[in-house]
């Protein structure tokens, strides 16, 4: 599991954060460890950096352990990766068991992290900067649109013509099957798809398009497509 208990110290009337900052973390990074609930004392979580604790202190930390993915392409300021399908760009949880950041972390060290996320099904390139600096760079890159972004996907039916999904989308609440799912709503976000066709297979009645999201919203293109009864094929959320 990447998630572990980690001995750190051992403390005789101790702050929470004091601990944590004569490890080598800063006062940002104990504040964020804490509140993640990330530090374990006499088994049980600590909840307040200016907890006085007494005992063996453990540190949930992440390890890393990669299955080998290299990147396509690498600079001095980031790398990029082609991400299969089913493999998660970020950890979600103490209980995941691989994610991109057993890759990231293992090449680049803990400072390296994702400028953007892929869906767990999507498959394609994925930015990553290489220290705290080059992320935010790029992170704002994105935010900022300056990014254009383009995925395939076979869908189902014929589509002959180009043409743009504009339909509001946000969280839905009223499902207990799986852990999220958006929905079309008026007060939604904006949401914005181009749609563009390229080939048609009459056999299966399917038409491979190219998708270009003019916004970023999660679960946005499958949900769109679903919307406009193109449902993509094998998409299991939406279909």
């Amino acid at each position: 599991m990447p998630y572990v208990n980690k001995f750190i110290a051992t403390a005789n009337k101790q702050k929470a954060y004091e601990i944590l900052m004569k490890t080598g973390f800063s006062m940002r990074e104990a504040q964020r460890l804490i509140d993640k609930g990330r530090l374990i004392c006499g088994g049980s979580v600590v909840s307040e950096k200016n907890a006085i604790l007494c005992g063996d202190i453990f540190l949930i930390d992440y390890e890393a352990e990669p299955k080998g993915l290299k990147p396509i392409f690498e600079c001095e300021s980031f790398a990029v990766f082609d991400k299969p399908s089913g493999v998660l760009s970020h950890p979600n949880g103490r209980h995941c068991e691989y994610s991109l950041n057993d890759e990231i972390y293992t090449l680049f060290g803990r400072d390296a992290s994702v400028a953007h996320r892929l869906d767990f099904e999507t498959s394609g390139v994925i930015v990553v900067g290489k220290d705290r600096n080059s992320t935010t760079k790029l992170k704002k890159i994105f935010e900022n649109r300056e990014v254009s972004k383009s995925y395939v996907a076979m869908v189902q039916g014929k589509i002959e013509r180009e043409f743009t999904i504009d339909a509001k989308m946000d969280l839905a609440n009223n499902y207990d099957d799986v852990k999220m799912r958006m929905q079309i709503c008026e007060n939604g976000k904006n949401a914005v798809t181009k749609i563009l066709p390229i080939r048609y297979f009459d056999d299966i009645d399917a038409t491979l398009v190219q998708a270009i999201p003019l916004t970023g919203r999660q679960h946005q293109i499958r949900l769109h497509l679903f919307h406009v009864k193109h449902k993509i094929l094998g998409e299991p959320l939406y279909g």
